[in-house]
């Protein structure tokens, strides 16, 4: 039997090929995994027609949502000490401020969070029963905080986990971006309370 010699040049090769193998498949897990094109298409659709731009993205100083932090949330430079005092005049019970990421109402004031697939900051580690989770009972990742207004999630907890499970799949196919949005500021006490 022949034996097989290698050369360091030839070793380079195959070590290549497994790194760039090993990543692309990687990558193709975290980027939309098993999901048919067809999945992520409806996605695409659903996250459309449902607006989650109008509220997960940014807007720039025209008032329009700022694409290029497509669906990261409230901006993590935009500083939100304390809630507005409300109501306001006319008995407005709600404020947003101008990145329309900071909602303020009896609630306190609820921050748009990062949707996009980004590790550390988004929703990158979640899992797809834990995305189904968090819509279906309100509840960040599935069983942690309360999903607060203005997401709509007692609206959106009527899709089918078809739906879900698309949307999951699009947000999973989006670029990552790393924005830490603050967490929700409880409402000031009422006076005499």
């Amino acid at each position: 039997m022949p034996r097989l010699t290698h050369s360091p040049i030839s070793a380079a090769i195959l070590l290549g090929f497994i790194i760039a193998f090993g990543f692309t498949a990687r990558g193709q897990q975290s980027r939309g995994g098993n999901a048919s094109q067809s999945a992520i298409d409806r996605g695409r659709y659903l996250v459309t027609v449902q607006d989650c731009n109008g509220c997960h993205t940014p807007f720039d100083a025209k008032g329009e949502p700022d694409l290029t932090k497509m669906l990261s949330g409230h901006p993590q430079d935009v500083r939100v000490a304390a809630a507005p005092r409300l109501p306001l005049q006319g008995g407005w019970i709600v404020a947003i401020n101008e990145t329309n990421t900071a909602w303020a109402g009896p609630w306190g004031v609820s921050f748009t969070s990062n949707i996009t697939p980004d590790r550390l900051t988004g929703i990158g580690l979640w899992t797809e029963q834990q995305f189904i989770s968090a819509i279906r009972n309100g509840k960040k990742g599935g069983g942690g905080r309360e999903l607060l207004p203005p997401m709509p999630w007692r609206m959106y907890a009527k899709l089918s986990d078809d739906d879900l499970k698309a949307i999951y799949a699009y947000l999973r196919t989006i670029p990552a971006v790393s924005n830490k949005v603050p967490n929700p500021i409880a409402p000031a006490a009422k006076a005499g309370n």
